[in-house]
């Protein structure tokens, strides 16, 4: 159970992490948004960015070995990354309709689950 806690919370995670990081880049497109500044939007990232760490903590800590959780260090990282790339896939093609998912883009995560295969061995 704390397996799909901790993945469940890193997918809320990462959520707002690729708001944080990229949300930005569509603000011109809403209005009073696009008039903001570099330190406006830097704040508004910050912000979003808690909710972030909010998710993220407690999910290291529910999945952490030390705390009894079921991964090591290592796995934790490599889940976490797979789950990125996941959910800034999926944000990528839903809001940034103008960008294409790739073959390359295929293969380099074939990579990554190669990755998390050879990590969990």
């Amino acid at each position: 159970m704390k397996e799909l806690y901790t993945i469940g919370l890193l997918f809320i995670s990462n959520t707002f992490m690729t708001i944080a990081w990229y949300g930005h880049l569509k603000f011109k497109e809403l209005g009073w948004f696009g008039k903001w500044g570099l330190p406006a939007i830097i704040l508004l990232s910050w912000g979003i960015a808690l909710f972030e760490y909010i998710f993220q903590v407690p999910a290291n800590r529910i999945g952490f070995h030390e705390y009894g959780g079921p991964f090591n260090l290592w796995q934790l990282k490599v889940i976490q990354e797979v789950i990125t790339l996941v959910v800034f896939t999926f944000f990528t093609l839903v809001v940034f309709r103008n960008e294409v998912f790739r073959f390359n883009h295929f293969i380099g995560f074939c990579f990554l689950i190669l990755a998390v295969y050879f990590i969990f061995k």
